[in-house]
């Protein structure tokens, strides 16, 4: 069995010695106050882990010189982290998932809304595209994160919830019958269109 414990960065569990290691970190940033504690979190995983950390802003037409602001935060990383820094122009969520397979990132770690002040209900629009097309695991971090770990008898009481799909009390989202029911009919209708391809 794994060992786990405590994330510094405000709670999350991660097992050591289950999965792949983590070697090299995508940090997307866009330098807004909203994205420091994923800045930190990036921290303290490369500390943990020994990773290289792969600074990475995907810069608008509109923007000057970044360079000194990514010179600066690849600073703040040393001496105990490899930190290579890079500027694309482009989209941000194709840059960060194009960056990440050209450079076989293990671990994309960045803020769940920036700038743009999405709602807290929902993943910023980049985040959200990043999460669904992202060839590793993304980390995404809510603007602000606990300075202490939570230990798993502190964390409050969860209010019950409705399953979105039956709005019978579920502690997720969608509970696991109609989960299990959703998985169902995506495995026949893929079954379907695989017949359908033979023919």
């Amino acid at each position: 069995m794994a060992e786990e414990e405590l994330s510094p960065a405000g709670g999350a569990v991660m097992a050591h010695g289950a999965g792949p290691p983590v070697r090299e970190i995508v940090l997307a940033t866009d330098f807004s106050e909203a994205s420091e504690p994923a800045v930190q979190t990036a921290r303290d995983y490369a500390r943990l882990f020994g990773a290289r950390v792969h600074l990475l802003h995907v810069a608008s037409s509109e923007e000057g010189n970044l360079a000194p602001l990514l010179a600066g935060l690849a600073d703040t990383f040393t001496p105990t982290a490899t930190v290579v820094r890079t500027i694309p122009g482009g989209v941000p969520a194709r840059e960060i998932v194009k960056y990440a397979r050209d450079h076989a990132i293990d671990l994309i770690i960045m803020g769940t809304h920036g700038r743009t002040g999405m709602s807290r209900a929902l993943l910023g629009s980049v985040a959200e595209r990043v999460v669904r097309t992202a060839p590793c695991p993304v980390l995404t971090v809510a603007g602000t994160v606990r300075t202490t770990p939570m230990r798993w008898d502190e964390a409050p009481d969860a209010e019950p919830r409705q399953c979105l799909v039956c709005a019978r009390t579920s502690e997720d989202l969608i509970c696991e019958p109609c989960r299990a029911h959703i998985r169902g009919e995506l495995l026949e209708r893929k079954r379907r269109d695989e017949r359908a391809g033979r023919q």
